[in-house]
């Protein structure tokens, strides 16, 4: 008989739901942290503001890298 081609899930692990938390504790932190500037960034020139703002965008995923490899293997790099 062929193997199905449907598997069935793994077991879901306790890193999935302390990575979630993990996740929207490190975005709230950020979105503070961003806020708290927010004042020092409004006297640049408009220009620079909206640079900031749009770098301060998308840098926030870069370091979830690392942590969602780490929800979905259990390890922080890859060997």
């Amino acid at each position: 008989m062929a193997p199905s081609p449907f598997r069935t899930p793994p077991e879901p692990t306790w890193r999935k739901p302390v990575g979630v938390i993990g996740i929207i504790l490190y975005i709230i932190i950020y979105a503070l942290l961003i806020a708290a500037l927010s004042d020092w960034f409004q006297a640049l020139p408009r220009l620079v503001e909206m640079l900031i703002y749009a770098v301060a965008g998308i840098v926030w995923i870069a370091p979830l890298k690392p942590f969602l490899l780490w929800m979905n293997t259990g390890l922080w790099r890859v060997k």
